[in-house]
């Protein structure tokens, strides 16, 4: 097992890792910028390096510093949490060129997941059910493209095949606006992440979002640790997440489950990795992998008792997985809100000083954040300052107890999304469970409309 472990990331994943390694018995170094040199992780970890200004692609996105730092420090591995450089796979090779262990996949396993076109070809051919649309990336040729678009039928999705976080995606609802759309997504493509090239889609019109966590090792041993639904989205960003996903039949998931695990002893998988669908009408569509660690694994942690973390940094080790999909628990139900210093109807960033901060507590409630009284949220980064989670024997006492903690949950000198959230808790449609992933921006049109 590692002596020391450099966190390569900032904010509550930074906590989260550095708590999970305190528990193993884990020296951890933190790198940050200056912009964080008075957050809650920088204070605790056993060493801490300043990296850079706060621009993250002078600080967060600082190869070269990173890698310095774990030089100087003398540690052994790197964990990249998420965002920044976790899904980078020109990083993961340099740290492990450089001599130390990448925490998470192999470079080639990044690449290959990363590129939507050559994921999405690799799980036809693990039998995984994809999305109907093109075969590859689309081609120059309108006349083709317009062909692909007839055998799919409208409406289509256009997407970037480097894309994420819900950029580079374009719905055609008509064969005039078409080549055009494919045109324009290439330019977006091309200027976001350097790679023009597109796919289509069909697109769906009432799905649902649900993933399904996936843990494996270098011996090729692979488990999936059961479902999250995260439909509660505002532009294809996640705002409420849980597990399990209500209303779909436990066979279906456990299928769905097992085609999962079965893709990644194919690819070589290693280390913690999310398999995100599109379910509509009682079937699962596959639509990217995440190959990092998630922002809502907390859900699945509580519902099964299995620290992702850590199971991370053992299988980056060289060990084996003592995890056996039998002996898998799922227990209860758990439910996640994101907390972000936002306005919570607007959404325009509030960054700033926390003059008051108080967290709820309680039976079922965990509170993972790097916030404080007199921290000052920097403009700098996601606005994301922390997760409440909470757990129940059943969904409706989770829901019931995320009421409770909401209410008594204070953040003051800043905005945020509590407001929204407490609303949500109480939405009728979202308390019955299976709301698609159109829902939360329907229903913020509506109350602006009302507003007017």
């Amino acid at each position: 097992m590692f002596g020391k472990i450099l966190i390569a990331n900032r904010g509550e994943i930074a906590l989260r890792i550095q708590r999970a390694c305190r528990e193993m018995g884990i020296r951890t170094v933190v790198v940050h910028s200056t912009a964080d040199t008075d957050a809650k992780y920088v204070k605790l970890a056993d060493e801490s390096v300043c990296i850079g200004p706060p621009p993250s692609k002078d600080s967060y996105l600082n190869v070269p510093a990173i890698i310095s730092a774990a030089e100087v420090t003398d540690a052994e591995a790197i964990h990249p949490g998420y965002g920044f450089l976790s899904e980078n796979a020109d990083f993961a090779e340099r740290v492990e060129k450089s001599g130390f262990v990448f925490i998470g996949p192999r470079p080639e396993s990044i690449r290959l997941m990363g590129d939507k076109v050559s994921a999405k070809q690799a799980m036809i051919a693990a039998g995984v059910p994809c999305v109907p649309g093109s075969e590859g990336a689309l081609p120059e040729d309108p006349r083709e493209i317009v062909k692909t678009a007839r055998a799919v039928g409208y409406p289509v999705i256009i997407k970037a095949a480097g894309g994420g976080g819900g950029r580079g995606m374009r719905v055609v609802h008509t064969e005039a606006a078409l080549v055009n759309a494919v045109n324009m997504t290439r330019q977006e493509a091309q200027s976001a992440f350097s790679n023009p090239a597109v796919y289509m889609e069909k697109f769906l019109e009432n799905p649902r979002h649900i993933e399904i966590q996936v843990l494996a090792d270098q011996h090729r041993n692979a488990v999936w640790l059961g479902e999250r639904d995260c439909s509660m989205q505002r532009r294809h960003q996640k705002i409420i997440e849980e597990a399990p996903a209500p209303g779909i039949p436990r066979k279906l998931i456990e299928k769905i489950g097992d085609r999962c695990a079965d893709a990644c002893r194919r690819i070589s998988y290693r280390g913690a990795g999310t398999f995100e669908f599109l379910y509509e009408n009682g079937e699962f569509f596959f639509i990217e992998m995440n190959t990092r660690v998630q922002v809502e694994h907390p859900v699945t942690e509580m519902v099964t008792g299995i620290d992702i973390v850590q199971q991370q940094i053992h299988v980056a080790a060289g060990e084996k997985l003592t995890l056996r999909q039998r002996d898998i628990p799922t227990r209860g139900a758990a439910v996640e809100c994101r907390i972000n210093a936002e306005d919570p109807y607007k959404f325009t960033p509030s960054p700033g000083r926390i003059t008051a901060w108080h967290a709820p507590g309680g039976p079922g409630v965990r509170v993972d954040s790097h916030a404080y009284a007199g921290y000052f949220v920097p403009p700098n980064y996601d606005s994301m300052i922390g997760k409440v989670i909470c757990y129940g024997d059943t969904r409706e006492q989770a829901m019931a107890r995320m009421r409770i903690a909401l209410s008594e949950m204070v953040v003051e000198g800043i905005l945020t999304n509590i407001p929204l959230h407490r609303e949500l808790m109480l939405d009728e449609k979202f308390m019955l469970g299976g709301t698609s992933i159109h829902y939360l921006e329907k229903r913020l049109a509506a109350r602006q409309m009302n507003q007017v």
